[in-house]
């Protein structure tokens, strides 16, 4: 028998992952994509068709390889994106109730990128570490320790290079962006917060009612920044303590999620933490409510069943293993210790996770975009509603979605968004109305953020356009 050294077993012990985790892990994975799917369709036709804001041209010209590589680009008609959304959920369906994990894993996964690239413009770092996290559940076993047919004779816990893989993917969020807020000002001042909570674009629900509460957003402060500090314990600790950290995590981003305009970011995040909760902590769910880990038998066979305890499988090692060196090289250069190669497409930077890092930022922004119809009237293209150039009383109501407020930010600075805007805009309004828009402007508004309380609204005239 080989025997065990003390540091492979400190190895082992801290990249292993319950088999109840990674089942709960799995059946998340689904509810997330049915969500995602969800919070899109409403905007399929603004967002994946060449009759929205982004038609393929725009793509191609934006984004050169994306436009030739993305499976929803071959077709500009609504079809295409209604198919690909509608098999998503039903991935994310059969990932729920634990139909063929892999294969369904596997296909959600695919479905999954190709409507990301159909259309990276509305796209958030909960978008990323979402694709990240399916990627890696594919070198999981996801049915693992079901496939006796009894949870109690099934191995506890599964330590492999894909659990080791994932978890540090997880990990890697936190500490690159503690690493990044320690770069700012305002984080160090214990402000960054109270800035965070004077965006209005973003803030919603609970945000707007705790705005105000100064002794408590610099708690909150401290208090993250101190997580962020000590995220590494999420994988050096075990136990009680894990446990406690992965709901102090956990709470965090529930905070978030009824605070901001933040998308599936929130829940994603939460998705991620499952997996870092210890056996002790299911042996005692399973104790007071074992319907529930009964719940997370899959319904079908998964070939990634297998061991619970080796390092380095065979079959997925190579893949795990290069996939833990990107980790590490990616959040090396997003944080500057490595310097990114010479003629990268895509600037890593942009697809870090630098939220509200180094520091927030202080302005709160909106779009008006005074429309002229046939009859002389003038309404704004994107609510309807008559023109006004005042600061609405919620700003956040200003944007449909997290999607329409990342695209419009966005449009800010690219002049060929701002056209395929407004020809969209021009599009919806003559297909709904008799009286034809001719022309609209696209107006952002600015309002600096002041900690003292008087602030300034300054306009930014984005261009003016023919209806066609």
């Amino acid at each position: 028998m080989r025997p065990e050294f003390p540091l492979r077993q400190w190895l082992v012990h801290r990249i292993a992952i319950d088999r109840r985790a990674l089942a709960a892990f799995r059946a998340g994975l689904g509810l997330c994509l049915i969500v995602d799917i969800v919070l899109r369709w409403s905007d399929i036709v603004a967002f994946y068709t060449d009759s929205g804001a982004l038609p393929r041209s725009t793509l191609a010209e934006l984004y050169p390889v994306l436009g030739d590589v993305s499976p929803l680009a071959f077709s500009g008609t609504v079809w295409l994106p209604l198919v690909a959304l509608g098999l998503t959920a039903l991935a994310g369906l059969a990932l729920v109730v634990g139909y063929r994990p892999r294969l369904s894993a596997g296909v959600a996964f695919v479905l999954l990128v190709s409507i990301q690239l159909r259309n990276p413009v509305v796209l958030n770092a909960g978008d990323t570490l979402f694709r990240r996290l399916l990627f890696w559940s594919l070198l999981l076993p996801l049915g693992c320790g079901w496939e006796n047919g009894s949870p109690e004779s099934a191995p506890t816990r599964v330590a492999i290079a894909g659990t080791a893989g994932i978890l540090l993917q997880v990990l890697a969020v936190y500490v690159t962006n503690g690493l990044m807020k320690f770069r700012g000002t305002y984080w160090h001042r214990g402000t960054a917060v109270r800035y965070v909570f004077q965006l209005d674009h973003l803030t919603v629900r609970v945000g707007d009612v705790v705005a105000g509460w100064d002794p408590v957003l610099v708690l909150g402060n401290w208090l993250w920044l101190a997580l962020l500090v000590g995220s590494p314990l999420l994988l050096i600790w075990t136990g009680r303590y894990r446990t406690g950290l992965v709901a102090a995590f956990v709470t965090a981003h529930v905070c978030m999620a009824f605070s901001f305009l933040l998308g599936v970011f929130p829940l994603v995040s939460i998705l991620g933490l499952v997996l870092f909760l210890p056996t002790p902590f299911w042996d005692a769910l399973a104790d007071r409510w074992p319907a529930a880990i009964e719940a997370l038998r899959p319904r079908g066979p998964d070939s990634a069943t297998g061991p619970s305890q080796l390092w380095f499988p065979t079959t997925t090692s190579s893949l795990a293993s290069l996939g833990i060196v990107a980790i590490v090289v990616l959040n090396a250069i997003a944080v500057g210790f490595v310097a990114a190669p010479t003629g990268t497409p895509d600037r890593i930077e942009d697809r870090s996770w630098n939220m509200f890092a180094p520091d927030p930022p202080q302005e709160t922004w909106w779009y008006a975009a005074p429309a002229t119809l046939e009859s002389g009237n003038r309404v704004d293209a994107l609510t309807g509603e008559p023109v006004t150039l005042s600061r609405p009383p919620e700003v956040s109501d200003r944007f449909p979605n997290q999607r329409w407020k990342k695209f419009l930010g966005t449009a800010r600075h690219e002049p060929s968004l701002r056209r395929s805007l407004a020809t969209y805009l021009c599009s919806r309004w003559n297909q709904r109305h008799d009286d034809a828009m001719e022309r609209v402007e696209l107006i952002v508004l600015t309002e600096s953020t002041n900690l003292n309380g008087s602030e300034s609204v300054s306009q930014e005239r984005l261009g003016s356009y023919q209806c066609a």
